[in-house]
C-alpha cells in the first residue's frame, strides 16, 4: 500500500511540474536534471513494473525531485514565476543528448542536477557552451570537469576534506600523536599524498605516523600503534567502507585502554547506523560533511511535518539538497537574472546550512577549472547520538 502510495504521489508531482512550467511562459527558466527512471518503472500501459516493491535505485533521484518540487511550490506561494523543465537521465525514448539539445533551444538560464560523473561531464560542457550556471548536489569530485566557470558543486571534494581535517587536528589536538590507518591502493596514496600536501603548506605542520594494513589486519596491530596514558587521534586513511567499519569495531573494542579519537573518511557517512550499536559506546568518532543538518530550523520542521503526514516517513537528507538548491539557486537567479553567475557565491539564500562557493584554480594553467563548496561541519558519534563539534 505504501509502495502505491508513494509512486502515486511521485506521478502527480512529475505531472504537477510540467504543468506549472507550461503556465508560467516568458519567466527564468530553470532546468532539473534526475534519474528518475519512468521508463523502467511503468511498461507502455502504465502499470507499474514492480508489484508490490520499490526498487532502492530509484530513490535518490526522487527523493532529489521532490525537494526540488516542495521549493518550487515554496516559492510559488511567494509569487515567484519561474519556468521549470524537469528530465529524467534515465529516459530511454529522449536520450541525455537530446535533452540537452533541448535546453540550449529552451534558452533555459539555470541547471540543477542529480547525475552521473557521465552526465555530470555532459551537462556542465553544455552549461559552459550556453554560459548558464550548473548546480550539482551530489559528485564528491570534478568527474574530469575543467575549465568551466559555470559548474558548482556542492558536495565538497576529497582534497578539501583532507585540508579541513588536516586543520581541524592541528586546532582541536596539537599535542596528540596522529596515526594514519591505510590500505595499500591508488587513493590511498592520493588522501597521503594530500596529508603531505598540507603539512608542508603549514608553519606548524603535524607529525603523521603512516601504518599499512591488510584487509585482515588485527587488534594487535592497531595497540602496536597506541599509548594507553597518551590520546592518540586515529585516522582512517581509506574510503573502502569495510575497511573503515572494521577499523571502527576493533578500535571501539581497546577504546577504554588506549583513549583515542577516530577521524572517518567522507564515506563514514555510509556507515552511521553502525555507530549507533552498543559496541561503539565511549569511542568519539568524526565525521566531515558538507550536508549537516540538525533538523531544527523552521523550514526543516515544516518539510518533515509535511512529508510526513503525505507519505508516513521522514523526509531524506536528498531530499533536503533538492530544496536547498532548488531555493537557493532560484532565488539568486531571481534576484541577480543574467548576472547570476558572478554571484553564486552570495549567502543571503543559505537556508538550512551555510554554503562557501569558492572558486578552484588550476595550478598548471592557471585557470578556473569550477566552483566548489568549502563549507564543511565536523559532526561527532558518541554514544549512539550525533552532534555537531566545532
Amino acid at each position: 500500500m505504501r509502495t502505491k502510495r508513494y509512486f502515486f504521489f511521485f506521478l502527480i508531482l512529475f505531472f504537477g511540474t510540467v504543468q506549472y512550467t507550461l503556465a508560467q511562459k516568458g519567466k527564468p527558466r530553470i532546468a532539473v536534471f534526475a534519474p528518475l527512471y519512468l521508463d523502467s518503472a511503468f511498461d507502455h500501459a502504465n502499470n507499474y513494473r514492480y508489484g508490490k516493491t520499490f526498487p532502492r535505485f530509484i530513490n535518490p533521484g526522487l527523493e532529489f525531485y521532490e525537494g526540488a518540487q516542495i521549493a518550487l511550490d515554496s516559492l510559488s506561494k511567494e509569487g515567484a514565476e519561474l519556468e521549470v523543465f524537469v528530465y529524467d537521465t534515465r529516459s530511454v525514448t529522449k536520450p541525455l543528448s537530446k535533452q540537452l539539445e533541448k535546453i540550449a533551444q529552451d534558452s533555459v538560464e539555470l541547471i540543477l542536477g542529480y547525475t552521473s560523473p557521465q552526465e555530470n561531464w555532459s551537462i556542465a560542457n553544455t552549461a559552459r557552451t550556453m554560459q548558464v550556471p550548473y548546480i550539482n548536489v551530489n559528485l564528491p569530485n570534478d568527474a574530469g570537469v575543467t575549465n568551466n566557470p559555470y559548474l558548482v558543486m556542492l558536495n565538497s571534494t576529497l582534497r578539501t576534506h583532507i585540508e579541513k581535517i588536516y586543520k581541524y587536528i592541528q586546532k582541536s589536538f596539537p599535542v596528540d600523536e596522529v596515526v594514519v590507518f591505510r590500505k595499500k591502493g591508488q587513493m590511498e596514496d592520493m588522501i597521503k599524498s594530500y596529508f603531505n600536501e598540507n603539512g608542508k603548506l603549514s608553519p606548524a605542520p603535524l607529525i603523521i605516523k603512516y601504518v599499512d594494513l591488510t584487509d585482515s589486519f588485527t587488534i594487535q596491530q592497531l595497540v602496536a600503534q597506541l599509548d594507553s596514558n597518551h590520546h592518540t587521534v586515529a585516522i582512517a586513511g581509506s574510503l573502502d567502507e569495510n575497511f573503515g567499519k572494521r577499523l571502527a569495531q576493533q578500535l571501539a573494542i581497546v577504546n577504554k585502554h588506549y583513549p583515542l579519537t577516530l577521524v572517518g573518511m567522507p564515506t563514514f557517512d555510509n556507515l552511521t547506523r553502525e555507530f549507533t550499536k552498543p559496541e561503539f559506546k565511549g569511542m568519539d568518532i568524526i565525521i566531515t560533511t558538507p550536508f549537516y543538518n540538525p533538523r531544527t530550523d523552521k523550514v526543516s520542521k515544516s518539510i518533515v511535518e509535511q512529508f510526513n503526514i503525505a507519505m508516513y516517513a521522514r523526509p531524506t537528507d536528498m531530499l533536503l539538497r533538492g530544496y536547498e538548491a532548488t531555493w537557493k539557486f532560484s532565488k539568486l537567479l531571481l534576484q541577480y537574472k543574467k548576472d547570476i553567475s558572478s554571484n553564486l557565491s552570495k549567502k543571503e539564500f543559505d537556508i538550512f546550512r551555510e554554503f562557501d562557493i569558492q572558486p578552484v584554480v588550476n595550478k598548471q594553467s592557471n585557470t578556473l577549472d569550477y566552483f566548489e563548496n568549502k563549507k564543511l561541519f565536523f559532526i561527532k558519534w558518541r554514544d549512539g547520538m550525533i552532534k555537531g563539534v566545532n
